[in-house]
């Protein structure tokens, strides 16, 4: 009787020491610490994942985020600490502009286990922590960021959820400028219609061919020479000459006798000489008797004074025959002068990328210059209002050829 009572309890200490070993609860409490710091980092992996897409500008679609409910979204602040619209809004942008990403709040038990895979895996994040009392807690670092209030109400922050913040910069609206409406036009035989720099032009089929008058190209000589075929027959004792580039019919020998002021000309329609007045004794007669300047350029309501020399050393004056009134408008010949453009030589402002360009300093300025009308000329920060002629540089863009007009205006595209 009692080797077998014996033998049960051997049966019984067996039973027991398989079932509820020291060994097996050890494995059994690892696996599980296992899945638990599995279960975090894929959670923080996920916040991660869906903070840099915002960052990005694309879109991350996984299972992870319905299951640990993460939100991300901009959040833009004012000078005074509330909520603004994250947009440039009357060319003023927010003061503080953040993307913020937050997970559901996790257990409390599971903050240290969190706290060890941010500093294991996330120790240079910065802003990537644990969110306790509005303050960020993050790993392998001792310094705790602070989370704007604003920010805290508008994401509605709790304790325990794994916060990612971060600053960033709206960029500056680029300057708009609407193509100048022109009416179309119509060219001449030995030209085409174009496109350029914001307008309709006649342009020629081939520059170097086209001249002037009763002129035709040699493409030996690579000039322009009289035409033949365009001689005139002329009279007795006269003999076809050019004159401005015009075949006219000259008598070596002229009985015409004109008075004073006067020359002989001949008449296409008689072949007969008259007397015509001189175009060099005409005198030059000056409608205005004063000028007016009208060089006053600057802010409004300043006060200005107006010099006696108002041009710079890239400018000439010009006078309004109708009003006396004299401005100041771009010289182009003056580029390579140093006083006027001092910033580099003027051939290292070539290429696609570089163009000149004129400081204007104010549109009642550029009203006066007929260079430019019908054209938008900027008045922004990347151009020089200086009044003399500059070299835009696009960097790794290129001029925009359709709204630049050279060496007046030159924009980026």
């Amino acid at each position: 009787m009692n080797i077998f009572i014996m033998i049960l309890v051997a049966l019984f200490m067996v039973g027991y020491y398989w079932i509820d070993s020291p060994s097996q609860n050890i494995a059994q409490h690892d696996t599980e610490y296992a899945i638990e710091r599995s279960d975090l980092r894929t959670i923080a992996q996920c916040a991660v994942a869906v903070h840099n897409a915002q960052i990005n500008g694309t879109e991350f679609q996984d299972v992870c985020i319905e299951q640990s409910q993460i939100n991300s979204q901009f959040v833009c602040m004012d000078k005074k600490l509330k909520i603004t619209k994250c947009a440039v809004v009357r060319n003023q942008k927010p003061a503080f502009s953040y993307i913020v990403t937050a997970t559901q709040p996790l257990d409390a038990e599971n903050y240290n286990s969190m706290m060890e895979i941010l500093e294991q895996h996330y120790a240079d994040s910065g802003t990537f922590g644990l969110f306790q009392d509005n303050q960020i807690m993050s790993g392998g670092t001792a310094t705790k960021r602070v989370v704007p209030a604003a920010v805290v109400k508008e994401m509605d922050l709790k304790n325990g959820q794994l916060v990612y913040l971060t600053q960033y910069e709206i960029p500056d609206m680029g300057a708009q400028y609407d193509a100048v409406g022109v009416a179309d036009v119509v060219c001449p035989v030995g030209a085409a219609k174009t496109y350029r720099f914001g307008r309709w032009q006649c342009i020629g089929y081939n520059t170097q061919t086209d001249c002037g008058g009763d002129m035709i190209w040699d493409s030996d000589l690579y000039e322009c020479v009289a035409d033949e075929s365009r001689k005139p027959l002329c009279a007795d004792s006269q003999t076809a000459v050019l004159v401005d580039s015009v075949w006219e019919c000259i008598d070596p020998f002229p009985e015409k006798s004109c008075p004073d002021k006067m020359v002989a000309r001949l008449n296409y329609n008689t072949l007969e000489w008259e007397c015509v007045i001189d175009p060099n004794s005409i005198t030059d007669t000056k409608k205005c008797g004063h000028i007016v300047s009208g060089m006053a350029s600057g802010t409004l309501g300043t006060t200005l004074r107006i010099p006696q020399t108002s041009c710079t050393d890239c400018e000439r004056m010009i006078t309004d025959p109708d009003t006396c009134t004299t401005s100041c408008v771009p010289d182009p010949s003056k580029i390579g002068d140093a006083r006027c453009y001092a910033a580099a030589a003027a051939n290292q402002c070539s290429g696609p990328s570089r163009a000149f360009y004129f400081g204007f300093p104010n549109k009642m300025y550029i009203g006066a210059v007929d260079a430019v009308a019908n054209v938008a000329v900027p008045l922004d920060k990347a151009h020089s209002q200086n009044r003399k002629f500059n070299c835009l540089d696009c960097g790794e863009g290129v001029i925009d050829a359709t709204r630049s007009v050279p060496p007046y205006v030159a924009v980026c595209k």
